[in-house]
């Protein structure tokens, strides 16, 4: 028997409980399957928790999280909550979780599965042999530059300010080249380096870090660029990495190459090996509690965190492998079903997977 591991559960909101809930069945599968041990601890976050507490991020629930090896988050946010004061909105308790935790690698991994090529919206022979990974920084740009409002004669004005450093664009870059040499040694460093003064230091940087690299080859793609060319050739991208706001539209564009952003996983990383694991895909709350949002990243989620934080591998591929199969036997929520009337719900989603796990 494993080292019992504390897992911190954040259902968050909308779908967040109902994906969240066909993930930690899945867990405790592979706690009987593979000798695993969890504890899992569940805490308030997002617009629940300003509900119930008044701010996006509780401190307990942050105490929660620190004393984790793992932390699996569901999806935060809504229309609710979308007039609120900036220290009340369930994005800024992300912000603050992220910086707190000091989570500055976001891996967000993007494949085709064959069996759906039919739900993207891409032509299968654009799609074929796409397998890429966006590494994005986290935790410094636009996001979390000052901002401010002021008056001018031409009425009011409003302020971002984009800052970084290169001890931030070194610590990303290496992880993107370290990862890059897991998979097709390729690196695209993603900048707008023709127009912006922190992108030209993105790319000096980059450089720097690359010479340590010999093995993999790195490769200079503008951001409006490589928006054009995932959908042109995705198949020749395998890393790519970029800073945090242009990280938050190419990894969400790439999500979509794959017909549904229900489908993918990603990890927010640091130095160590703890990590948060989360669906890509948002709290959706126009069809919460209709028991139709697709699970399947939020158990991908859990499969990269066996990989990335325990080193589960056995247990990891078990997951992977069933959600293959599940696919394959042509099983669809209806976020990916190309006929509605044939979807499955959310849990019979979870059931079948669970069928599928085996050694």
């Amino acid at each position: 028997m494993s080292k019992t591991k504390k897992i911190a559960v954040i259902s968050g909101d909308g779908i967040g409980p109902e994906v969240v809930a066909e993930a930690i069945k899945v867990m405790k599968r592979s706690e009987e399957m593979f000798g695993l041990s969890f504890e899992f601890e569940h805490g308030l976050f997002g617009g629940i928790a300003i509900d119930e507490k008044g701010t996006p991020l509780p401190q307990e629930t942050l105490d929660m999280c620190q004393k984790a090896d793992a932390v699996l988050l569901g999806a935060v946010g809504g229309p609710k909550w979308d007039n609120n004061p900036q220290a009340t909105r369930p994005e800024t308790g992300l912000l603050g979780i992220r910086k707190a935790l000091n989570l500055y690698a976001n891996i967000r991994p993007a494949f085709i599965f064959d069996c759906l090529k039919e739900a993207s919206t891409l032509k299968p022979e654009v799609l074929e042999g796409t397998d890429l990974l966006v590494v994005r920084e986290l935790t410094g740009g636009i996001y979390f530059g000052d901002k401010f409002r002021r008056e001018t004669e031409q009425g009011q004005e409003a302020v971002d300010t984009c800052v970084y450093n290169v001890m931030e664009i070194e610590r990303i870059a290496r992880q993107a080249f370290e990862i890059a040499r897991t998979r097709s040694k390729k690196v695209a460093s993603v900048d707008k380096a023709n127009v912006l003064e922190t992108s030209r230091l993105w790319r000096e940087t980059v450089v720097r870090v690359a010479a340590d690299y010999p093995d993999v080859e790195l490769e200079h793609v503008l951001v409006d660029n490589c928006a054009m060319q995932l959908l042109r050739r995705p198949s020749s991208f395998d890393v790519i990495v970029t800073e945090n706001m242009f990280g938050d539209i190419i990894s969400d564009e790439a999500a979509m190459l794959t017909g549904s952003i229900g489908m993918l996983s990603s990890a927010s990383l640091g130095d160590g090996a703890f990590g948060l694991y989360e669906p890509v895909h948002g709290s959706a709350p126009d069809i919460a509690g209709k028991g139709i949002a697709n699970p399947i990243a939020t158990i991908m989620s859990v499969a990269l965190m066996y990989r990335l934080t325990f080193g589960y591998h056995e247990a990891a591929d078990c997951i992977d492998n069933a959600v293959k199969e599940v696919l394959d036997a042509g099983h669809r929520t209806a976020d990916i079903a190309v006929d509605k009337s044939k979807a499955i719900s959310t849990t019979a989603m979870g059931e079948l997977i669970l069928a599928a796990m085996k050694k």
